[in-house]
């Protein structure tokens, strides 16, 4: 199902989408007093950047200019930064003898 009609059936006609990177949404952030917001994985976002063509530095210039720093209103994207796998909050692995 493509991304439009997956945010129409949650009620959410009016959010701001990003032309062609819907491979890149993970999900709507909800917080008290907002709007939700669709959320993409900065990530995503600046791998796709270089799969067209951006070298990494390119990418990463564009994304925080263009993509970052734009400011549509209150339904304006937002960006996922993920915590490090081998951060201190992960759990380690039972090791079976």
């Amino acid at each position: 199902m493509a991304l439009k009609e997956q945010l129409l059936e949650l009620g959410l006609e009016e959010v701001v989408v990003m032309d062609g990177y819907d491979d890149c949404v993970v999900g709507v952030l909800e917080r008290f007093g907002t709007e939700p917001i669709v959320l993409y994985d900065k990530d995503g976002v600046i791998d796709k950047l270089v799969d067209d063509g951006l070298t990494l530095e390119e990418a990463v210039e564009f994304y925080e200019y263009n993509q970052l720093g734009s400011w549509v209103g209150d339904k304006t994207p937002g960006f996922l930064v993920k915590l490090p796998t081998n951060s201190q909050y992960s759990t380690p692995s039972a090791s079976v003898n």
